[in-house]
């Protein structure tokens, strides 16, 4: 039977009143967000167990969703973060080697709601030009919906603005990582030759960016984002690493940026930050961070290094960016977004610390920046060597 066919079994309503009807999957029930889109053409699974995708319904550009199916190596976290996901055509039937079920019925057990049959150009035009809404997303098997109700519920969204949502993906508890990334035909192998001690500060971590640390030659003991500076120091690490994450940079900083502030005071480790981590250390160094229209999402961000002039195709997950400006004397900008000029990395002039504001680790996306791990490793080798 025809997509077009059939009675609407889910539901989008925006805070505007604009409301779009479509097909339910995954999950049943209610739940309301901030609305953005993806444009990755692979990556659904990592995607929406993404933790920096808290509190967020992430569209999907790219049509064809399902189609490599799930499998539990791909998880960037143990269960999905991101609230919901919304795609044109109802999930492909998967047809991959490394597949171990249905995107439908991997989103049922993990409780997410998914929405296909709609047009999800016209909802990215909406997201670009208006900014990222608020939404509620329903999924009923009977079609029954109260539209009002679910505007309403649209507009009672707090938003993601003062939010802090990386005291709810950290870790609850320390512990160790030495799992490197994948490769054919092992899979995920341990690392047995370390020669760096490196905390993590995990604001929200993906598993992938542990595994390329691991695989710098890295033993990684994984800290929780509330952890203090005499926690880390305590641990004698020849680096320190933070981590991506969800929320409001301004509102983790009420407890992130103290703790920066106290490594960089009381040691001279490199450090070494992604996303909301490079966020944190532009807030711990005097910089300030804003929220975006509509943020950066994809697998296709060209990224230019102000230093060297190369430019990096790179994948983007954030809503809030560092205002350039607002960089103290002593920390320059290093990468700029090629789409809006908007800050992708800085530096201090006289020690090893650094952060993107892209993933290097490219959990979907192009390698083009892995090298920035390697980077960190070389920094470490050098301050060991002084």
């Amino acid at each position: 039977m025809p997509i077009t066919a059939k009675k609407p079994t889910a539901c989008l309503a925006l805070a505007d009143g604009t409301v779009f009807y479509g097909f339910g999957f995954g999950a049943t029930g209610q739940t309301t967000a901030e609305l953005c889109f993806n444009t990755a053409m692979t990556g659904y699974q990592e995607i929406m167990t993404d933790p920096s995708y808290a509190g967020q319904v992430v569209t999907f550009t790219f049509p064809h969703v399902g189609n490599t199916g799930t499998t539990a190596e791909d998880d960037e976290t143990g269960d999905p973060v991101a609230a919901g996901m919304i795609v044109k055509w109802d999930p492909t039937e998967p047809s991959n080697w490394r597949s171990q079920g249905d995107l439908h019925v991997w989103l049922e057990k993990k409780g997410r709601i998914g929405m296909g049959g709609i047009d999800t150009r016209r909802l990215t035009r909406a997201i670009r030009q208006q900014g990222a809404p608020h939404v509620a997303l329903a999924h009923d098997p009977d079609g029954n919906f109260d539209v009002e109700a679910l505007v309403a519920a649209a507009r009672g969204f707090q938003g993601l603005v003062g939010l802090d949502l990386a005291k709810d993906v950290t870790c609850a508890q320390s512990y160790t990582w030495n799992e490197m990334r994948w490769a054919w035909p092992e899979g995920y192998a341990p690392q047995t030759a370390a020669r760096h001690k490196v905390v993590a500060i995990d604001y929200g971590a993906k598993r992938n960016i542990l595994r390329c640390l691991a695989s710098a030659g890295c033993d990684v003991t994984v800290l929780p984002a509330t952890a203090t500076a005499e926690d880390v120091l305590a641990l004698n690490p020849d680096g320190v690493f933070l981590s991506n994450g969800p929320g409001d940079p301004a509102a983790t900083g009420a407890y992130a940026v103290p703790m920066i502030q106290g490594v960089l005071q009381n040691s001279t480790v490199p450090l070494f930050g992604i996303c909301l981590g490079h966020q944190m250390l532009a807030l711990a160094l005097g910089a300030k961070t804003v929220k975006m229209n509509h943020g950066h999402h994809g697998a296709n961000h060209p990224v230019k290094d102000v230093e060297t002039g190369k430019v990096e195709i790179t994948s983007m997950n954030h809503g809030f960016t560092v205002d350039s400006q607002t960089l103290p004397e002593g920390v320059i900008e290093t990468h700029v977004s090629l789409f809006d000029g908007s800050n992708c990395g800085i530096r201090m002039l006289d020690r090893p610390v650094f952060s993107v504001q892209y993933h290097p680790e490219a959990s979907p996306g192009p390698q083009d920046s892995y090298y920035l791990f390697e980077r960190f490793a070389d920094a470490m080798d050098r301050q060991k060597a002084v």
